[in-house]
């Protein structure tokens, strides 16, 4: 398969995916080496709900401290929202929803989201697993993916 191809077969399957490098790159090296290329793949198309779950939580947590702040899910909405024409000020509408998210999912009420308030959140709604924007396939991309890859097993031979 040459680059062109597989460049294609990749877009397909993480088109809506904002922050899969980060996803991706496990020992933050700045490269997402083959190993972590296909452990991604893998939890992409066949991972488990605490696969996917402890996946999305470390794409949101932007700054890598374990938690989601407010300001994280403010940034995260504001990006993943579309805008809307209105005389309100749309930061104000966000800031509503930051709320409303926390005391949805924030179970310990610290005012921010650990793994443990998310995971909770999530198995009471796997709606809530990407509350702050997509980060994982959705099914239609998925299926496109493997109709692609599992096509033609020869089309790997001239990579």
């Amino acid at each position: 398969m040459n680059r062109k191809k597989l460049q294609k077969l990749t877009d397909t399957l993480t088109k809506n995916c904002k922050h899969l490098f980060r996803g991706f790159d496990k020992d933050n090296d700045g490269c997402v080496s083959v190993t972590e290329w296909i452990n991604g793949l893998s939890l992409f198309l066949r991972g488990s709900l605490e696969e996917k779950m402890k996946y999305c939580f470390e794409v949101f947590d932007l700054n890598g401290d374990g938690f989601i702040s407010k300001e994280e899910m403010f940034h995260m909405l504001k990006n993943s929202l579309l805008k809307q024409p209105s005389e309100e000020d749309p930061d104000e509408g966000i800031k509503d929803l930051v709320e409303i998210t926390l005391k949805k999912m924030d179970h310990d009420h610290d005012g921010k989201l650990s793994f443990a308030d998310y995971e909770q959140a999530v198995r009471e709604e796997t709606l809530l697993l990407e509350a702050f924007g997509p980060c994982l396939p959705d099914p239609k991309s998925q299926m496109e993916f493997e109709a692609q890859v599992f096509k033609d097993p020869n089309d790997f031979n001239d990579m």
